[in-house]
């Protein structure tokens, strides 16, 4: 599965990332992933507490199994070792996703964030980042924050 993910971003002529207008489901998980693993990385610490909670958010939201969710996790990680930039993962969620569903992933990304109970400076230029890539408000992006902090009991 995980060579499927690579697949996806790779054009077979010359290896070069792919930005294609039309993307497919795994196109997308895989971008929302590695937005989660990208903020999940922001602290320096990605520990086992932070990636079962990336785990968890992938597996409930895109409804994979066990092995999905961890090939996709894997092809994740690897994505945010050779980017340079967030662009290519945004770009392919403001292409997919509508306004509330980018607001879903904002308050994805608070959980993971907060996971460890500390929010980093690097953590939240991030987030301030992803609210204007994303095209949500300052507002949006605060509820969206509230409501993960409220999942995780730390409201």
């Amino acid at each position: 599965m995980i060579n499927r993910f690579k697949a996806l971003f790779l054009d077979r002529r010359g290896g070069k990332a792919v930005a294609a207008g039309r993307h497919s489901v795994d196109e997308l998980q895989i971008a929302a992933a590695a937005l989660l693993v990208e903020a999940a990385q922001m602290d320096d610490d990605f520990d086992a507490r932070e990636r079962g909670k990336v785990l968890e958010l992938v597996t409930d939201r895109f409804n994979l199994s066990g092995e999905e969710s961890l090939s996709l996790l894997a092809a994740a990680e690897e994505w945010v070792a050779h980017a340079s930039q967030l662009h290519g993962f945004t770009r392919i969620v403001n292409k997919v996703f509508d306004h509330a569903e980018r607001i879903e992933l904002l308050e994805m990304l608070w959980e993971v964030i907060y996971t460890d109970g500390e929010l980093h400076d690097h953590e939240a230029s991030l987030m301030r980042r992803l609210t204007g890539l994303l095209h949500v408000s300052d507002r949006e992006n605060t509820a969206a924050r509230n409501r993960a902090l409220a999942r995780l009991g730390q409201a």
